[in-house]
């Protein structure tokens, strides 16, 4: 059974995916765990992943401090695959923390959503 804490992320999840499913940019998600965070961009309309990154081979600093580089690094694999603009799937998580340091990160690497 899941708790309500997750039962409530799912439920504001399927709430953006509705508003986010409508345009017709690729998708970045971002996906956090205890211990590290992934970030991905996907192109519903094809059902494929056009890149993916994660902090697991970030050495020192914090979570959010590699939290941060990871959105550079996503926002440079999205530059290098001519992605310029994208929607921001934030999988129901709070727009806080990780999760605004890995937004930060993307549109300092010139990523427009």
């Amino acid at each position: 059974m899941p708790s309500k804490k997750e039962t409530t992320r799912k439920r504001r999840h399927n709430k953006i995916r509705k508003k986010i499913a409508s345009s017709k940019r690729p998708r970045l998600v971002v996906t956090r765990s205890l211990t590290h965070t992934y970030a991905q961009i996907i192109d519903d309309e094809k059902n494929i992943t056009l890149a993916s990154s994660s902090d697991m081979k970030m050495k020192k600093g914090t979570k959010t401090e590699k939290a941060l580089e990871l959105g550079k690094e996503i926002g440079k694999l999205a530059k290098e695959k001519k992605i310029e603009t994208v929607s921001f799937d934030r999988n129901g998580y709070k727009y806080h923390g990780r999760v605004k340091a890995v937004a930060d990160g993307a549109r300092e690497a010139g990523l427009k959503f």
